[in-house]
């Protein structure tokens, strides 16, 4: 199940990208999962560990490719940790709950902001009133307490 921790995680990673940079391995750019992130998230072909070919913006390595298909990939490899997915925009929503059905595991990102995670049901566990949405309509109405909290 995928876990969100609404406003500030003092344990969470923040900048998803410059972390990224520095930890990645070759074999998540590789691997199957890694791949279909980058093609969907940067509508980018995976040519090697070290380069991708992306339509926008030609052959680029690795380390430019999007924050949010950087943060996905992080999820996917290192779930023990908590990551700030508000770098991802909304066409991350559906993969992020693919890649926590996917681990067979509870994982635990960092969110900042109401993202939209479509007209799909889904079980998303708000730890921080211990409540979960199985839809947008639930998603949001747990959340809006949250958000005044943090203002």
């Amino acid at each position: 199940m995928l876990n969100v921790i609404f406003g500030d995680a003092k344990e969470a990673i923040y900048n998803t990208s410059v972390y990224f940079d520095n930890t990645y391995l070759d074999s998540w750019i590789t691997s199957p999962f890694g791949k279909k992130i980058i093609k969907k998230i940067d509508k980018a072909e995976v040519l090697s560990a070290q380069a991708v070919d992306s339509h926008a913006l030609g052959v680029i390595p690795v380390t430019k490719i999007s924050g949010g298909a950087k943060t996905l990939l992080l999820v996917l490899n290192e779930p023990e940790k908590i990551f700030n997915v508000s770098t991802c925009g909304n066409n991350c929503a559906p993969l992020l709950l693919e890649i926590a059905d996917s681990l067979k595991k509870d994982v635990t990102v960092n969110l900042r902001h109401i993202m939209d995670f479509g007209d799909r049901n889904f079980n998303i566990k708000v730890v921080n009133v211990d409540k979960t949405a199985h839809n947008m309509k639930e998603f949001v109405e747990i959340l809006i307490p949250l958000l005044h909290q943090e203002a």
